[in-house]
């Protein structure tokens, strides 16, 4: 018998005066899954994340999260889910204790299961050796630890994580990364918002947003199908230079330039391969390399955005 979903949007929508920030949005998390959420600045990420918390109201359409519709009842979902904004929720002359404290003082936890709550987090977290440190003084990876077991200390059965990791510096963005699979194991059922395309990468499917509309969604693997070619790259001397004689070739769909590659959508490698190589050569490119490669998510998403029909998007 297949679980209803953990969260659910039916036609959410949201606007700001003439801004319509999320646009009929359908989505469909199960329970005990990673979703990740990724899109360009303003696509609409933060906004679904405050709706589906009921931090602010919708304009038209229905949020439910655990069985209880939030766009009518908000109040009734906060005691079971935890939240993280992008916005700092720490008080920062407050210390790592204090903080978890005050957090437990608004969910009403009794002080004994409150003290043994603290103690689980700080192990579970290893902030133990920082837990006297006020939070204006922690690293950013060590705030975002916090943060989160402040999100925690209610035992949430759904967490939700606005771009938990922004800013953080790589080590610390693998260690938030360790908690969050640990949660996992643990039942939890996790919505992260990311602009890192390796973080999408760990979560089980991944939803892209542009213009407040779900436009793909997949596993990993099958956004990657979604992909209408073969992609090519191409490493050598002056990408840029090569990428205007190559967009020109017939085959040759897109061109994008990642760092010191160049990366080439063709309708077909066998066909097209040897026909931008023999271009290439052609014009005396010395030393490049081409070979076909599989594309990573970040492949993926500019080729969708660049091609998705205006107010196209897609099922949950």
């Amino acid at each position: 018998m297949q679980r209803a979903p953990a969260i659910e949007a039916k036609d959410l929508t949201k606007r700001f005066g003439d801004v319509t920030a999320v646009d009929g949005l359908m989505l469909s998390v199960a329970p005990g899954e990673i979703f990740g959420l990724v899109g360009p600045d303003g696509a609409g990420k933060t906004t679904t994340m405050r709706l589906l918390t009921g931090v602010i109201q919708a304009t038209a359409g229905s949020a439910t999260v655990l069985g209880v519709e939030v766009t009518r009842d908000p109040e009734a979902i906060r005691p079971r889910i935890g939240y993280v904004p992008q916005s700092s929720s720490l008080y920062a002359d407050l210390t790592a204790v204090e903080n978890l404290q005050f957090h437990a003082d608004l969910f009403g936890i009794p002080r004994i299961e409150r003290d043994r709550k603290m103690t689980e987090l700080l192990s579970f977290s290893r902030l133990q050796p920082f837990s006297r440190r006020l939070a204006k003084n922690l690293s950013g990876g060590m705030r975002q630890k916090l943060a989160l077991c402040a999100a925690l200390i209610h035992q949430p059965e759904v967490l939700f994580l606005d771009e938990p990791t922004i800013g953080v510096d790589p080590v610390s963005r693998r260690d938030f990364w360790l908690l969050i699979y640990q949660l996992l194991q643990q039942g939890l059922t996790l919505l992260v918002s990311t602009p890192y395309l390796d973080e999408a990468e760990r979560c089980h499917r991944v939803g892209l947003m542009d213009h407040g509309r779900l436009i793909a969604c997949d596993d990993p693997a099958g956004l990657r199908r979604l992909l209408p070619g073969t992609l090519l790259e191409l490493r050598g001397p002056a990408p840029e230079v090569a990428t205007a004689l190559i967009g020109r070739l017939p085959g040759v769909k897109e061109t994008q330039v990642f760092g010191e590659t160049l990366h080439l959508l063709v309708g077909d490698a066998e066909r097209d391969l040897p026909r931008v190589r023999a271009a290439l050569q052609a014009e005396e490119f010395a030393e490049v390399h081409l070979r076909p490669i599989t594309p990573s998510l970040e492949d993926v998403f500019v080729t969708l955005l660049r091609q998705r029909p205006e107010g196209s998007g897609a099922r949950p």
